[in-house]
């Protein structure tokens, strides 16, 4: 009975941590767009920092069971809502709403100057370690564009499910191709099986000696929602990032 009362106590004094340890804040993009994020800081500033980047339609809620274990494992994490988004796990999309109010674009690619804020704000405020990117379906491109354009900032990068999603917006063919080349920190890249396709000729092009992929023996998810632990195999994407992660 003793031991029973002692794992309770526990698991509340963890729970109590995980809420404490996350904050909603706000900061503006260059444009004005007041930009929401949860911020998960449970580390001091020298501990590697991830910033991580939602799916179509979602928001930051995609990341509520995901960075308390990234806490767990050391890092300290932004989960962000980008303006091209909305709803997920019941957590809405406060910038894509800013962005409306604003009359600014609010498809995959507005979403870039989100991401960029993010990280310029977090370099300034929560990081002086090392920085690290992880995006789900578009922004896992975006993600791979902003690794290569900007290799001395990015110092490793998770895509689950990119690809080259940016024609209809007038972008070129290999918009994320062109960056990828550039990339020269560590990098991973993920998805469900069959979307291999999507993205195999981008991780061809990446110039990093360090990269890496992970493909399900099952039929896998779509996103960062891979690592969901409703999903039967979400232990073994998580053990495919745990392994990568130690390389940077």
């Amino acid at each position: 009975m003793k031991l029973v009362r002692l794992i309770a106590l526990a698991l509340l004094t963890i729970v109590s941590i995980i809420s404490q340890a996350q904050e909603t804040i706000t900061f503006k993009a260059e444009d004005g767009v007041d930009i929401t994020a949860d911020l998960y800081m449970t580390h001091a500033d020298t501990a590697s920092f991830i910033i991580l980047f939602h799916q179509a339609n979602w928001s930051r809620g995609e990341y509520m069971e995901i960075a308390p274990k990234l806490n767990a494992l050391g890092y300290n994490c932004m989960a962000l809502d980008q303006r091209s988004g909305g709803s997920v796990n019941g957590i809405p999309n406060k910038t894509k709403a800013s962005a409306e109010k604003a009359m600014k674009g609010t498809q995959y690619i507005d979403a870039l100057e989100d991401m960029n804020a993010a990280i310029t704000h977090v370099k300034e405020n929560y990081a002086s370690g090392k920085l690290i990117i992880w995006g789900s379906s578009y922004s896992s491109a975006l993600v791979l564009k902003i690794a290569g354009d900007q290799p001395d900032v990015i110092d490793g990068a998770l895509a689950f499910a990119p690809g080259e999603y940016f024609g209809r917006f007038g972008k070129a063919r290999d918009y994320v191709t062109s960056s990828a080349k550039n990339i020269t920190k560590p990098v991973f890249i993920t998805s469900a099986k069959s979307e291999k396709g999507n993205w195999w000729k981008i991780y061809e092009a990446i110039g990093s000696d360090n990269k890496r992929y992970f493909l399900p023996e099952t039929s896998g998810n779509h996103g960062s929602r891979a690592l969901w632990a409703k999903f039967n195999d979400s232990k073994d994407y998580w053990k495919a990032v745990k392994e990568f992660l130690m390389l940077i």
